[in-house]
């Protein structure tokens, strides 16, 4: 690490970090979410997954929150810097790897972005709160690789599911707005 590495960026870090964001706007059906669909790359334990657009923290982001806006301009081209930062909420541990990822939350204006996913980035997809929080959207959900254990998970569009991490982040973010996920999805 050099000299002008972020003060918290330590390698005494119990937990490597990272940092996502959590982009809102308002659509044609009400509020509605930014998540990306990962690439497949062997390897990467979140490979195919859908996700916030995000990722590992570098010496040189001076916060985690520039993290976030970083890795948004890598992943999917969407400069966050007009976007209304609206507040990070709680430091969340990976569970399939030792990392502790912040979400970081924006409220975008206007129309959709044009949006370049990278390499990383399989697709872009908007998402609807209400399509989120509908109990009848809630599954069971069997990853591929992890035997017969299900997950609670948010089915939407093309056969995707919301799971795992990203599920917990927007756990996270309904118990901060006073607006719980329903219990299917615990």
């Amino acid at each position: 690490m050099g000299a002008l590495a972020a003060p918290w960026y330590k390698s005494s870090q119990p937990s490597p970090r990272a940092a996502v964001a959590a982009v809102f706007r308002h659509g044609q059906a009400g509020t509605e979410a930014l998540f990306i669909e990962r690439a497949t790359k062997r390897g990467d334990p979140w490979s195919g997954q859908m996700a916030l657009p995000g990722g590992r923290a570098e010496p040189e982001d001076l916060t985690l929150e520039a993290t976030a806006r970083r890795e948004t301009v890598e992943e999917v081209g969407l400069d966050l810097t007009a976007a209304e930062h609206l507040g990070r909420l709680d430091d969340l541990d990976s569970g399939r790897r030792p990392i502790i990822v912040t979400t970081h939350a924006y409220w975008l204006d206007g129309d959709r972005p044009l949006l370049t996913p990278n390499y990383e980035v399989a697709d872009v997809v908007w998402v609807g709160m209400d399509h989120i929080a509908d109990p009848t959207n809630a599954i069971d959900y069997r990853y591929p690789g992890l035997g017969d254990t299900v997950f609670p998970g948010i089915a939407i569009d093309g056969g995707r599911v919301i799971w795992g991490l990203t599920l917990r982040l927007l756990h996270n973010l309904h118990n901060r707005i006073g607006a719980p996920l329903p219990d299917q999805l615990h």
